[in-house]
């Protein structure tokens, strides 16, 4: 049985992101999925996407623009945190009330050129793991070169942000 993306299992009144909201036709449609899971140290878990960006996001012919990657980043970041906290909580994905988590702070470092046009792969790790507070560090990768790492600091969902 295919696994359902983390973004799938949103509230649908929360899945309009622009990244990963299978609400918004015009967005990424960013999937993040399980890689492996560690029931026994949460942490040692990890998250992976893949997503080809369109020709409209160059920086330079031939290569991705960052502000593209940066938002791949953010989404997964995001939707892995969403992700872990329902694992933390031994809960089902999707579950209510959701457990939706929004960008505290994105740090993206460039590492190399990413190239248009082929699959990008994003993998993330857990550095911290607390009610209200998720760290995922993510790589980017392109043709097995990392040409990207970043840091999410994803907060849950402000009840200020439901429109519920």
């Amino acid at each position: 049985m295919k696994q359902k993306a983390f973004q799938d299992c949103y509230p649908e009144e929360l899945s309009h992101c622009f990244g990963c909201g299978k609400n918004n036709k015009q967005g990424h449609q960013l999937k993040s999925y399980w890689q492996t899971i560690d029931k026994e140290t949460a942490l040692n878990s990890r998250t992976i996407a893949h997503h080809t960006p369109s020709e409209i996001y160059t920086a330079i012919p031939g290569f991705v623009y960052g502000g593209m990657i940066a938002s791949l980043i953010d989404c997964h970041g995001t939707g892995s945190a969403s992700a872990m906290a329902y694992l933390s909580q031994n809960r089902e994905m999707g579950s209510l009330p959701a457990l939706r988590f929004v960008t505290g702070a994105l740090n993206v470092s460039y590492l190399a050129p990413t190239p248009q046009g082929v699959e990008l792969e994003l993998i993330g790790e857990f550095s911290e793991v607390k009610e209200r507070k998720i760290i995922v560090d993510i790589t980017l990768s392109a043709n097995d070169v990392i040409c990207a790492k970043g840091q999410v600091i994803a907060v849950l969902m402000p009840a200020s942000m439901s429109q519920s």
